[in-house]
């Protein structure tokens, strides 16, 4: 999960291998906490199931990606939030990230609440 330049919120669903791809079925649930969705994958996989119906390839994007860089193959179709659920959403993710740096920078914080 990241959130965009433009406060948006984007997804990014990493599968490594095609029986990873196929027996994930609970991607769709992401849908509605994210204005745009990305596929990442390795040099070398088989995309060609992310452009069927089952992976909606005219909401999601691809990023082809290595442990160096990555690059989009295709854009993810941007899907505002309404207003309530990204606000939500951009507060559990800077709470997180808050926690996660507090436990980083002070190992006897844990249990603060946020």
């Amino acid at each position: 999960m990241a959130i965009d330049a433009r406060g948006q919120i984007v997804v990014v669903e990493i599968k490594v291998s095609r029986a990873d791809l196929l027996s994930d079925g609970k991607w769709p649930d992401y849908l509605g906490h994210c204005d745009r969705y990305f596929w990442a994958v390795p040099a070398g996989f088989d995309v060609g199931p992310l452009n069927g119906p089952a992976f909606l390839p005219e909401r999601t994007g691809i990023i082809i990606a290595d442990r160096y860089d990555a690059a989009i193959v295709r854009e993810a179709h941007t899907t505002p939030l309404p207003a309530h659920v990204r606000k939500r959403g951009t507060l559990a993710f800077a709470r997180r990230a808050a926690r996660r740096l507090i436990a980083q920078t002070d190992p006897d914080a844990d249990g603060l609440a946020f």
